[in-house]
């Protein structure tokens, strides 16, 4: 697909869900067939089902509806969303999608799956393959990075979505509501584990990171809601006033994403009394996220690089893990940790063949490929092999 083709392809998806009810899902090993356990077609999360159904599926009920689905503006397909509720199946699936069905294929493991609502019986898919065009999309409808799927309707503001309301002492403490400019994503996300930390966090790191980001998200949308509505309710002089608004708004909301995965990594790693340096400048002036036990340790010869870990961090990898290649050329073996929910198996033996240890939340691993999931390091375990290798 040309770079022309996706750039249509993202701004139709928005255009279109803008105004229509969605869902989105990340593509698993699941949907194409590498877990073991395949059935046909996409799996339709449960809580999904309004937009099809008029009603949750029934035990001991088999219940369908037909609809013709454009793809990506490329091909069209007459598909089943069926809900399988006799035996023991109790689950929502996409099916008939048509022999050799280009979206299930290995290499969209991990792509993003988005169907809009059009009609009764036509809606509109599309399926984002790359990072920047899936972050897009996400930034746009405000998505959490760590929510594999959802259903978004315009008709209900705020669908699926936790608030939060901090207390004065936390706004306060942290400046989240100064007039002169939008809060720091570091403030932001040293908030978000005050309140974790309040409510009774999760003691397991790959539980306890989730449970930050998506506290932050929620922290992020009330500051943005609460700064931003009255602006917006009062209206713009200028179309020109409005759209360098928008753009700014969205571009805050792409890059908070990425930098909040690495304040709350620094503050996991730091829970755990791990030496390390982040943002080391290295050969080139490259600067990967973490170096452990530190910076002075890369730089000196005499350490052994054996004893250097390496860790980049990255919300998605589908196609961005190539930049970490060359961050760091005394250290082998490059980690990189990520929420990508799911890559294709060639993908992951191109990764393996250039170094790259892939780190992900436990939630995500069954999203990936069945024979590759051992290969993959929790947070939990990556923490514990740092441990090993540079000590505590």
């Amino acid at each position: 697909m040309s770079a022309e083709s996706d750039i249509r392809i993202i701004d139709k998806a928005v255009s279109v869900c803008q105004e229509k009810p969605f869902l989105y899902k990340f593509i698993s090993a699941n949907d194409v067939g590498k877990t073991g356990s395949h059935q046909s077609g996409f799996y339709i999360p449960y809580s999904c089902w309004p937009l099809i159904f008029d009603k949750p599926g029934q035990k001991g009920k088999n219940t369908d509806r037909f609809v013709r689905i454009s793809w990506n503006d490329k091909e069209d397909t007459r598909s089943r969303f069926i809900w399988y509720g006799k035996g023991t199946r109790r689950e929502y699936r996409l099916t008939r999608l048509g022999k050799g069905f280009e979206y299930l294929k290995d290499k969209y493991i991990g792509s993003l799956l988005i169907i809009a609502k059009e009609s009764e019986d036509t809606c509109q898919g599309f399926v984002l393959d790359t990072d920047d065009d899936i972050e897009q999309f996400m930034a746009r409808f405000n998505i959490m990075p760590s929510r594999s799927y959802g259903l978004i309707r315009p008709e209900i503001p705020d669908s699926g979505e936790t608030g939060i309301v901090p207390g004065n002492e936390l706004l306060e403490k942290y400046n989240l509501m100064t007039a002169e400019k939008f809060p720091d994503t570091k403030d932001i996300a040293a908030a978000a584990r005050d309140i974790c930390r309040g409510k009774g966090q999760p003691s397991d790191a790959d539980e306890k990171i989730i449970t930050w980001l998506d506290t932050e998200y929620s922290l992020f949308k009330y500051i943005e809601e609460s700064r931003y509505t009255p602006l917006v309710q009062s209206g713009f002089q200028s179309v020109e006033k409005f759209l360098d608004f928008a753009q700014t708004v969205l571009n805050r909301r792409k890059s908070r994403a990425g930098k909040s995965l690495e304040h709350h990594l620094n503050a996991i790693f730091q829970e755990h009394h791990l030496s390390f340096t982040p943002n080391c400048v290295t050969e080139g002036n490259k600067k990967p996220d973490f170096i452990f036990p530190g910076c002075d340790q890369y730089h000196d010869s005499s350490f052994p690089e054996e004893s250097l870990v390496f860790l980049a961090a990255k919300t998605t990898c589908k196609d961005r893990w190539r930049q970490i290649l060359n961050e760091a050329d005394r250290i082998k073996t490059r980690h990189l940790f990520t929420l990508q929910q799911g890559v294709s198996p060639a993908q992951l033996d191109e990764m393996a063949r250039g170094g790259v240890q892939l780190v992900v939340p436990k939630k995500n691993i069954p999203h990936f490929p069945e024979k590759y999931r051992t290969a993959i390091m929790t947070l939990g375990m990556f923490i514990r092999y740092t441990r090993e290798k540079t000590g505590p």
